[in-house]
């Protein structure tokens, strides 16, 4: 079985602003499933806070996923959303053991 490092990615917008972040996050999923090393992507929202969004990815290596971090499209990312979170987006890293 191939390691993976999986990321799990959670945002809150601040109360109006769910769809301006909804059309952020969602942009983010065409460039990012390109990018070399890019196993998985998925974009979730919760079943009844519509301003709460979960990505769940997988990358071959700590490298890509390094590489993604510092993407252009990332990078405009986080200006992008700086005023739309309640609070820093929570970034948590596991490998993937069974």
């Amino acid at each position: 079985m191939a390691q993976l490092l999986t990321v799990v990615a959670e945002m809150q917008a601040q109360p109006g602003k769910e769809e301006a972040l909804r059309r952020a996050v969602l942009a983010l999923i065409e460039p990012t499933r390109q990018e070399d090393g890019c196993v998985q992507y998925d974009l979730h929202v919760h079943t009844t806070d519509p301003a709460r969004f979960v990505f769940y990815e997988n990358w071959t290596s700590q490298a890509h996923l390094d590489r993604h971090a510092a993407s252009p499209h990332i990078q405009q990312f986080r200006t992008a959303i700086a005023d739309l979170l309640t609070a820093p987006p929570s970034i948590e890293t596991y490998l993937r053991i069974a």
